[in-house]
């Protein structure tokens, strides 16, 4: 179940509290610890006082310089475990406006060279085009917060100039179901398809299509998105959460490779949409 905020800010002054304990006991002064574990002192005293979140491999580092009791070193690993993990509500981010959700995925799109999206149930964002974006950015259900449509629209159309970025490499694996999931008219859909085909054939993105009727030995269960090997978003009905443990991380990279291992690619991909694309068209008829 995703962590609520309280706990996030419990899980992290009892971690940052309790290294700066063991330090202490231990007669170092950070300084020294610094040296020990690799680190500049500026960051032992970051993290130590609460202002910077330590990794869970910064923390294995400092319990290993400091020749902590495995018992004990399990239990603050799994603390920091927790204090890695973030959860954002979207009525959260309704608060405050959902393009500041579009201006944070843009900044964290800009620090990162690799990104693998998982979608087995919607496009992402950076493959909307503008009349599908309005559709899955407008409220659907009378629970819903109300937001701004229009601000929250084009930052996100404006975010996919990253895509013309040639550093940056987009990996885009869809199912099926995500590309012919009608979220919208059929004439929007018409076009919706025909642009994915389109984005496909940049030279620095690759989009992907698990076909269904394909034997597949897992489940797609979430969106989720891969930035380089830090971190990984992954999308609930509710929000999101952000996981930063290495282990989370190696394992949404070897789920990703092999739903892509079953995937259509290249101009089998483009193919596949622009016959979605041609049915929707008909379907107007």
């Amino acid at each position: 179940m995703p962590i609520e905020p309280e706990a996030q800010g419990r899980d992290r002054r009892d971690l940052a509290e309790a290294l700066r304990s063991l330090r202490r006991a231990s007669g170092l002064s950070g300084e020294r610890l610094a040296l020990r574990c690799n680190m500049s002192q500026t960051k032992i005293s970051r993290i130590e006082t609460g202002r910077a979140l330590p990794s869970v491999i910064d923390v294995e580092r400092i319990l290993k310089a400091l020749s902590v009791p495995a018992e004990v070193a399990d239990e603050l690993l799994s603390l920091a475990r927790r204090a890695n993990v973030d959860y954002a509500s979207w009525r959260a981010y309704a608060r405050v406006g959902l393009y500041h959700k579009q201006a944070e995925l843009k900044a964290l799109e800009s620090s990162s060279h690799m990104m693998r999206h998982f979608l087995p149930a919607i496009p992402t964002g950076l493959l909307h085009v503008r009349e599908y974006a309005i559709e899955t950015l407008s409220p659907t259900l009378a629970t819903d917060p109300a937001r701004d449509v229009a601000r929250a629209v084009q930052a996100r159309m404006d975010r996919q100039a990253i895509l013309d970025d040639r550093s940056r490499s987009f990996w885009f694996l869809l199912t099926e179901q995500a590309v012919r999931w009608q979220r919208a008219s059929a004439r929007t859909m018409a076009a919706q398809c025909a642009h994915m085909a389109q984005v496909n054939t940049k030279p620095n993105v690759e989009i992907g299509i698990v076909p269904q009727g394909v034997h597949v030995p897992g489940t797609p269960m979430n969106i989720f998105v891969v930035y380089d090997d830090r971190l990984v978003t992954v999308e609930l009905f509710s929000g999101e959460v952000v996981l930063r443990d290495p282990r989370d991380i190696s394992q949404h990279l070897n789920l990703f490779d092999l739903f892509w291992s079953h995937a259509l690619t290249g101009d089998d991909a483009s193919a596949f949409l622009e016959e979605a694309s041609n049915g929707f068209m008909r379907q107007r008829n």
